[in-house]
C-alpha cells in the first residue's frame, strides 16, 4: 500500500513536470492543455480560484463533495480509509449515449507541501479492491494517473490545475470535448471553479 500511495503521487508529479503541453482554449479563468506522447493524451485544466489554497485543498481531496460540482460523478462512497492521506472509493458515472454506466474503484492519495513553493497534491489511480468486483450493471473503467495540483498565488487566491491521463474507458466522455462538440470540460471546471469559491 505505501509503494501504490507513493507511486501515485509520483506518478501525478511526472506527469505535472512533463515538457510539450499545447494549450488549446483560453477562457476567462480556465485554461485548458493537451499533451500526445505515442497513444497517450493527457490533459491539464488550469484555473484561477479567489480562495486560499489550504481551502481548495481541503474542498478538493473531500471526493464526496465531487458530485456538487462533476455531473460525472454520479455516486460515490468511501470504501476504506487506509490513512488520513489515502482513501479508496467507489464512483459510478452516469451511462454516455451507446455505453453502459461505468465505475471506478479509486485510490486517492493526499500530500500537503513541504516547501513553501511546493504545490498541494491529490493523486488519483485504480486500484483493485477483491470486496469490489466489477459488476455486471457498470462497465467497469480504469484511471491510469490523474487529480490536482494546487499552487498557492496570494493568501486569498490560487491556481488548481487538474490532471488526466486518458483511457479508452474515460474517452466517451472526452471524445466529443476535445472536437469541440460538447464543452463538458469547460462547463465541469467553471463549476469547479464556482463550487470552491
Amino acid at each position: 500500500q505505501a509503494y501504490l500511495s507513493y507511486s501515485n503521487v509520483a506518478a501525478l508529479t511526472h506527469l505535472a513536470r512533463k515538457p510539450g503541453w499545447d494549450i488549446t482554449k483560453t477562457l476567462d479563468n480556465v485554461k485548458i492543455w493537451t499533451h500526445e506522447e505515442g497513444a497517450v493524451l493527457s490533459f491539464k485544466v488550469e484555473l484561477q480560484v479567489n480562495v486560499p489554497s489550504h481551502v481548495a485543498f481541503s474542498l478538493l481531496s473531500d471526493f464526496s463533495l465531487r458530485q456538487r460540482w462533476d455531473r460525472h460523478f454520479l455516486t460515490c462512497e468511501v470504501l476504506q480509509a487506509v490513512s488520513d492521506e489515502e482513501k479508496i472509493y467507489h464512483v459510478t458515472a452516469p451511462p454516455m449515449t451507446g455505453h453502459q454506466p461505468r465505475d471506478f474503484v479509486i485510490l486517492v492519495s493526499l500530500r500537503q507541501p513541504c516547501r513553501p513553493q511546493e504545490p498541494y497534491t491529490v493523486a488519483v489511480r485504480s486500484v483493485t479492491l477483491k470486496a469490489v468486483p466489477p459488476s455486471p450493471e457498470f462497465c467497469r473503467s480504469e484511471i491510469l494517473c490523474a487529480g490536482f495540483q494546487i499552487h498557492s498565488n496570494s493568501s486569498s487566491s490560487c491556481t488548481v490545475c487538474y490532471f488526466h491521463q486518458v483511457t479508452s474507458g474515460v474517452m466517451p466522455y472526452l471524445a466529443a470535448n476535445l472536437t469541440g462538440s460538447s464543452k463538458s470540460i469547460e462547463d465541469t471546471a467553471l463549476e469547479c471553479v464556482k463550487f470552491l469559491e
